[in-house]
């Protein structure tokens, strides 16, 4: 049985994730402040910004999926330099962390992965994103820095998704205007389903994608690729 970690799997996208691998009947461990309403999976309660160590695993794993992320858009005048340490600090040192943590537990796997979450903000410039794009553009190298590193043995991805209906997103869609105008920024015209970028993460995780590494996955509707 293939086991997966996820940290950051109580809502949004790792949640979905979480439970579509539950559903094919893969085991599934998170690692997460909040523990999420998903039946079957294993969790630890632990933050990302934390300094206390991470949680203890002896399970081997096949995969290992980092789903932390903030939407902090504010003018660039208006950023302080410990907001962007903080930006830092949960989407990319906390990525660090885990998988320095974690890499061990990948070695029995014949098909390891590890997977990313990036932004559409990193390729394609958007005022008032600064601070996300600079740690998300670090993800990004990182992605393709590991992949090399680490080929053949473990194969690592990232997504960058534009903005999806989940939670953390809840302040650029909780009324039908503010909707409304993140629907037509998109050239297909609708946001993000949380359950369609999970299948896409689902396939990075399996044996189907085993020629697939170093790449950044746009799943955006077009928005860094398409002008109409």
């Amino acid at each position: 049985m293939k086991t997966t970690l996820i940290i950051g799997a109580s809502s949004g996208i790792g949640s979905a994730l979480a439970q579509q691998l539950i559903a094919a009947g893969e085991q599934v461990i998170c690692i997460s402040r909040n523990r999420p309403d998903i039946e079957g999976i294993e969790h630890h309660t632990y933050d990302v910004l934390s300094a206390e160590p991470l949680p203890e695993l002896q399970t081997p794993l096949s995969s290992i999926v980092y789903c932390p992320g903030s939407i902090n858009l504010r003018p660039f005048r208006a950023i302080k330099a410990a907001d962007f340490l903080q930006e830092i600090q949960l989407n990319v040192i906390g990525a660090i962390n885990c998988i320095q943590k974690y890499y061990a537990n990948l070695a029995a796997s014949d098909n390891a992965s590890i997977l990313l979450f990036s932004t559409v903000a990193v390729q394609t410039g958007m005022p008032f994103h600064s601070s996300i794009a600079v740690s998300k553009g670090a993800i990004e190298g990182l992605t393709r820095s590991l992949a090399a590193e680490f080929a053949p043995k473990v194969r690592v991805n990232c997504i960058a998704p534009s903005l999806t209906n989940t939670p953390l997103a809840d302040k650029l869609t909780n009324t039908q205007a503010k909707l409304d105008v993140a629907i037509a920024r998109h050239p297909l015209k609708k946001i993000g389903d949380p359950a369609q970028i999970a299948t896409t993460a689902a396939f990075l995780l399996s044996d189907q994608a085993s020629f697939i590494t170093g790449q950044i996955i746009h799943i955006d509707g077009g928005m860094s690729a398409v002008r109409i």
